[in-house]
């Protein structure tokens, strides 16, 4: 954890250090260029790769009943079985995280009144459900809202999203919910690393490191706003050049924060192609969700197993029946009396 933190902290103080000393076109020009690219061509690559893996097995998760026969009720949302129903799970994992939602914990009852014993209870578990909608949904409308940098003039759909989620004006600038809330998400996600033992037992450096580039983007976009404030004009131009692949920095006024920020959103974006954060798009590819509960309908094939030519039993009893019958196996039909003499 100290390890992934220190890293997050060092690349900051790079990027820092960086624009004082005059290298504000690297952090700022070559290294999102870079990251971009990087980004782009490793998830493609990635998703070029999952799309000619083979499926060797219907493994689709089930949670409920298949669907058998007509007077047993079939669970149609867990277990899908035409590709309609393949296609709501698939919106309400997406949209929901339906199966988070439906997830369950467990813990020891050391005396329990009942055995006079520990007892092993399983409860429902909805906190993680919350803060992990809550911090995709705040993530994606601070994406959205970001756009506003990219275009001009501004659409429509940009400044609606930005006047909702600033609705609740408080002091100048405006605050945005989205903003204190994924960082709230964020620490909750962290602190349940930190405090639950079984989950910091399975926690390495890849799950702390995402976590805290996160919250170093949140804090140092917070403090653009509302503490070191960049200069909104400037800050546009600057990314309006990037855009339409014209970068100019000279001229413009880009303090140190807004580069460290910068430069931890393209490390978040390097990074993104070769982390668990690539669940995203990975999720479409997976065949527990993208499969059809149908196995007793329709037989899946394994691509991956070539053409044989299959022994069956009358044929395996043909060839070995004198050594079955001179072992005492049972047989079907017994050897005649000729290859038994």
């Amino acid at each position: 954890m100290l390890e992934s933190l220190l890293l997050v902290l060092l690349i900051g103080a790079c990027a820092w250090i960086g624009s004082s000393m005059g290298l504000t076109a690297v952090f700022g020009v070559v290294l999102p260029y870079v990251a971009v690219f990087v980004f782009i061509v490793g998830l493609v690559r990635r998703m070029v790769y999952w799309a000619k893996s083979p499926v060797p097995f219907a493994i689709p998760t089930t949670g409920g009943q298949e669907r058998s026969l007509d007077f047993i009720k079939h669970d149609k949302l867990d277990c899908p079985a035409t590709k309609w129903g393949v296609f709501v799970r698939m919106f309400l994992e997406v949209c929901l995280f339906r199966s988070l939602f439906r997830n369950t914990a467990a813990c020891t009852v050391e005396n329990d009144p009942v055995n006079g014993g520990p007892r092993l209870v399983y409860y429902s578990s909805k906190w993680l459900w919350v803060f992990s909608l809550l911090f995709h949904y705040c993530f994606l409308i601070v994406f959205l809202r970001h756009f506003r940098f990219f275009m001009e003039p501004v659409p429509c759909c940009i400044s609606v999203i930005e006047a909702i989620d600033g609705f609740l004006q408080i002091g100048a600038p405006r605050f945005y919910l989205t903003g204190g809330l994924l960082l709230v998400a964020l620490l909750f996600l962290l602190s349940r690393r930190l405090v639950n033992k079984r989950v910091r037992y399975i926690s390495l450096a890849n799950d702390y490191f995402p976590l805290w580039l996160l919250i170093g983007i949140v804090v140092t976009g917070i403090c653009l706003r509302y503490f070191d404030k960049a200069e909104i004009a400037q800050v546009k131009i600057f990314i309006m050049g990037l855009t339409h692949f014209t970068p100019t920095i000279e001229n413009l006024d880009l303090n140190n924060m807004f580069i460290v920020h910068l430069t931890f959103v393209s490390t978040l974006l390097l990074y993104f192609p070769f982390s668990k954060l690539v669940h995203m798009p990975g999720i479409f590819f997976s065949p527990t969700r993208n499969l059809p509960t149908n196995t007793r309908e329709v037989r899946h094939i394994n691509p991956w197993n070539p053409p044989k030519q299959f022994f069956t039993y009358p044929e395996y009893e043909d060839t070995y029946r004198d050594a079955m019958a001179a072992a005492g196996l049972p047989l079907e039909k017994q050897p005649d009396k000729k290859s038994a003499e």
